[in-house]
């Protein structure tokens, strides 16, 4: 068999798995593989078709890990669905320290105020979550 069909069918087996995984990586080694089978279709040595496959499939995972690092730092940022949404401040823990509790999903829930301290009953607005406890302010973050 020639050395192209080799690398069409590792092509096309690293497609089919990725289409069963939905990871992006995949694709890349599998375009890189039919890059490699291009290269033995024309006569290229396998030396060659092998240094392309890897440099193609190197540049598809810089290029794929860079656009992943530019989404990042927006997911870590807190985007939380519950950001915006209303709680009601039950008691103080420390009005010093800025540390409550307040009603929220019907659960209370440990939060630490950002800005004016204000009596028990005060609606509050979350602007951030920090594992299991929220970040609160009295006004609406935008």
């Amino acid at each position: 068999m020639e050395t192209y069909v080799w690398w069409a069918v590792a092509g096309i087996a690293l497609i089919i798995v990725e289409m069963m995984t939905g990871t992006l990586m995949l694709l890349i080694l599998g375009l890189a593989a039919f890059a490699g089978a291009a290269a033995a279709w024309f006569g290229a040595s396998f030396g060659v078709q092998a240094v392309i496959a890897a440099a193609l499939a190197a540049a598809g995972m810089i290029v794929a890990s860079s656009l992943k690092r530019k989404k990042a730092p927006h997911e870590k940022s807190g985007d939380s669905l519950d950001i915006g949404h209303t709680v009601i401040l039950d008691a103080w823990v420390s009005e010093a320290d800025g540390v409550a509790k307040v009603r929220y999903r019907n659960a209370t829930w440990d939060a630490k105020v950002t800005g004016t301290h204000t009596p028990g009953g005060t609606v509050f607005y979350i602007v951030a979550m920090d594992g299991s406890t929220l970040h609160i302010s009295s006004q609406k973050p935008q």
